[in-house]
């Protein structure tokens, strides 16, 4: 016999109707509480065994050259790690890693685990991995990748508006030579965020000089020894660079430095995604904040509620960014 709602109410303390609002994920209930709930709503039984109570974050890995080591993918964990446990699920935390010699064996028991739900980041996915999203038969939801024909849940970043309005910021600013600090892996991230610096260019009526197209290394020591190449080159500097993300602005703001160019003297830079270090740089670097903590919270209780409709509707989802004006931005 089922457990009541009434009888988790009466061990909890906690009145029926907030019991069922928690039960039911519904706004209103705390945290703390939620999970005080859940907890013994477990321990009682309350669930059906087909009940799903795990959530696996799934990492993918192409060659972790852009989801390692960055502080942006760890806040995004602890949103995820933070809501899975206010709704009373248990988060696993798994990396799948194409370099590995076992990785279809380990896809395919990810795909195939019905006891679980998936966040699937895939920053590092390219076309030719979408199999991996094609075999899963457990309920899913995809960060950081999209592809256009087909239907999936997924949470995306708004990279085209933000990276253009950015870019109309320095326009604004009076900058008329912008460049473009590019990352290597052309992640499509990356490739909307292009998209959106060259319409703010061609509405400008700017033209888009590749010569100040800089391919960088998505890492901030990788970012820094090649700006040092191209500045070892005497390559020739627009009056500011928009950059992919934090982590490449970064590294060339460090490799400018010791070539004696001066930011925004010299020349400005705008980032993407405001992590940690963006504000105590030098000088602080003028960046677009992604709200990533929210992300990952956000991305639960779209799943959550997934599992409690089963309704066969998908979302595609984009996260706003914020732009955080400090001091790597010079008005010429």
């Amino acid at each position: 016999m089922k457990v009541s709602v009434k009888k988790i109410s009466e061990i909890t303390g906690f009145s029926p109707a907030t019991v069922s609002n928690a039960l039911n994920y519904k706004k209103g209930v705390n945290a703390e509480t939620s999970a005080k709930i859940f907890k013994v709503a477990q321990d009682l039984g309350y669930f059906e065994e087909n009940h799903i109570r795990k959530v696996k974050f799934v990492m993918f890995k192409r060659d972790g050259s852009v989801v390692e080591d960055s502080p942006f993918f760890i806040q995004l964990i602890s949103g995820v790690e933070q809501e899975c446990r206010a709704c009373g699920m248990e988060m696993q935390l798994c990396n799948l890693d194409k370099r590995d010699p076992g990785y279809q064996e380990q896809a395919k028991w990810i795909m195939n685990d019905k006891a679980s739900a998936v966040i699937l980041l895939g920053t590092e996915m390219v076309d030719s991995d979408i199999n991996l999203i094609r075999g899963m038969t457990c309920p899913f939801i995809v960060i950081d990748y999209w592809k256009e024909d087909m239907s999936f849940d997924a949470m995306l970043i708004n990279n085209a508006d933000s990276a253009r309005m950015a870019t109309e910021y320095l326009i604004a600013n009076g900058h008329k030579e912008i460049g473009y600090l590019q990352g290597k892996f052309r992640i499509k991230p990356f490739r909307s965020r292009s998209a959106g610096y060259q319409t703010a260019l061609q509405k400008a009526g700017l033209h888009l000089n590749k010569d100040y197209v800089f391919t960088m290394s998505t890492t901030i020591d990788g970012a820094y020894e090649d700006m040092k190449q191209y500045l070892s080159k005497k390559a020739k500097l627009p009056t500011a660079f928009f950059s992919d993300n934090d982590m490449i602005a970064l590294g060339a703001m460090k490799a400018m430095a010791e070539f004696g160019i001066r930011i925004p003297e010299d020349v400005s830079i705008v980032g993407f995604d405001d992590l940690t270090f963006s504000s105590i740089s030098y000088p602080p670097l003028t960046t677009l904040r992604v709200p990533k903590q929210e992300m990952g919270r956000a991305v639960v209780r779209r799943l959550r509620d997934m599992l409690k409709d089963n309704d066969g509707i998908k979302l595609k989802m984009q996260m706003c960014t914020q732009f955080i004006e400090r001091e790597s931005v010079k008005k010429i």
